[in-house]
């Protein structure tokens, strides 16, 4: 969904059209039947008793979605669920996105504006904890196969059981609920470190530390990330370093983390959370923001035809509000690259935002003769930042990147048009890119 910071996994589990589906009420039966069968002390020996009953869970689990699957379309819905109709159907917004949402007696149904199912969302389960209860049980498949003849089928079944714990916590967190999508990550990683998988889930264990995080459980957060650590997964360019950082200093310890970002940022220097996250710290401890420097020059001497770490120094002297270093910085990208568009960009963002600045402090300012001079300082760094972005919009390759370049683009010549021909000529080159979407 829009939340971009939740990793997402890389194969998210499909319910495939089963015609052996049970019905709620057999799955339900069969449980029951199974639970029976492992309470019996000689039937508990054997690998197949707890075999048939986390299968049965897993029936269970299942049961309430039928013979349905992700992707499905409304019309092949039709045809599988035949006298299965909704109670209401109606339009909601999930995570930012618009849904059809359709009610079932003991589920939910959520299809994209083209028709295709994207959310299974079960509010009548079969039995309560059918995932847990698979996996319980699974657990003491692999206990009493002293044989270990069944080692393959419980490493599958215990990865579906993760993969569904999985789901369900993309759900949750689509949902909104991100408390109880921690729970179900964890469940997840939990899953999937259990014998004969033995496997640490990254995905759910970032997961897990994110949601913990974005509703303030440090101290689980924090538990996560090193376990991310641990096993190298750094999520998006360094972002387990940016938020370890930040749960170290809710925790009350900003020293550590600033280690933590320190670490991060000597892997990932291009990363403006660690970044962001570096310069608060130097801000607010009082200690030498120098050391931001200290550490881009050791970045420099490792890659010294690296253009990206002069744009990552303009973004710092830029948060440090000494523009002209700034500026400086990310013009130097270009001798060091010509193609890297990027330090063309920081340069006229940087002249745009300090245009918007001035423009409201002249906005609020009642003396005219500081009123014109603020009028005056707008206009000219307005101006000031179309020649980088011009140059942008001539060096990049990215089409998205063009006509999000032309936006700033046509706002400038717009507020310019008066000037004359060419800056009207301009402005028309621009809003078409933007109207249209297609670079010229």
């Amino acid at each position: 969904m829009k939340r971009i910071l939740i990793a997402l996994a890389v194969l998210l589990s499909v319910q495939v059209a089963d015609a052996q589906t049970k019905s709620p009420e057999a799955a339900r039966k069969a449980v029951e039947s199974a639970e029976a069968a492992s309470k019996d002390a000689k039937k508990a020996t054997k690998v197949a008793t707890w075999m048939k009953l986390a299968s049965s869970y897993m029936d269970a689990y299942n049961a309430p979605a039928g013979s349905v699957w992700l992707g499905a379309s409304k019309a092949e819905l039709q045809l599988i669920m035949g006298n299965d109709k909704p109670i209401s159907t109606e339009a909601v917004v999930l995570g930012g996105d618009e849904l059809i949402k359709e009610t079932y007696s003991n589920k939910e149904f959520y299809f994209s504006p083209a028709g295709q199912l994207v959310l299974i969302n079960v509010t009548q389960p079969v039995v309560e904890d059918a995932l847990g209860g698979a996996l319980e049980a699974y657990k003491k498949a692999y206990e009493v196969d002293v044989k270990q003849s069944k080692t393959k089928d419980i490493v599958t079944g215990l990865s579906i059981v993760a993969q569904k714990y999985l789901d369900e916590g993309m759900n949750s967190y689509t949902f909104g609920d991100l408390v109880k999508a921690s729970q179900l990550f964890e469940k997840a990683v939990e899953t999937s470190a259990t014998a004969p998988l033995s496997k640490v889930d990254t995905t759910a264990l970032y997961n897990a530390g994110y949601t913990a995080w974005a509703v303030k459980d440090y101290e689980r957060a924090k538990n996560f990330f090193e376990k991310c650590l641990a096993a190298e997964y750094y999520y998006e360019g360094g972002e387990v370093y940016a938020k370890l950082g930040d749960v170290y200093t809710n925790l009350g310890d900003a020293k550590k983390g600033a280690e933590i970002l320190e670490q991060g940022f000597v892997k990932f220097p291009q990363s403006q959370s660690i970044l962001i996250g570096l310069i608060n710290y130097y801000m607010t401890s009082g200690e030498n923001a120098d050391r931001l420097f200290v550490l881009i020059d050791e970045a420099k001497k490792n890659e010294p035809n690296n253009a990206s770490l002069y744009y990552v120094e303009g973004n710092i002297y830029k948060e440090l509000k000494n523009y002209d270093k700034a500026i400086e910085s990310y013009m130097q990208c270009a001798e060091i690259n010509p193609e890297y568009e990027f330090g063309f960009i920081g340069a006229g963002i940087l002249y745009y935002e300090r245009a918007v600045e001035l423009s409201e402090q002249a906005s609020n300012e009642f003396d005219d003769a500081k009123y014109n001079a603020l009028v005056e300082q707008f206009e000219k760094a307005l101006l000031d930042a179309l020649e980088p972005f011009e140059k942008a919009y001539a060096v990049t390759k990215d089409n998205n990147l063009k006509v999000s370049i032309a936006e700033y683009l046509k706002n400038i010549y717009y507020r310019n048009i008066s000037k004359g021909a060419e800056y009207e000529a301009a402005y028309n080159k621009y809003n078409e890119v933007v109207k249209t979407g297609q670079p010229s």
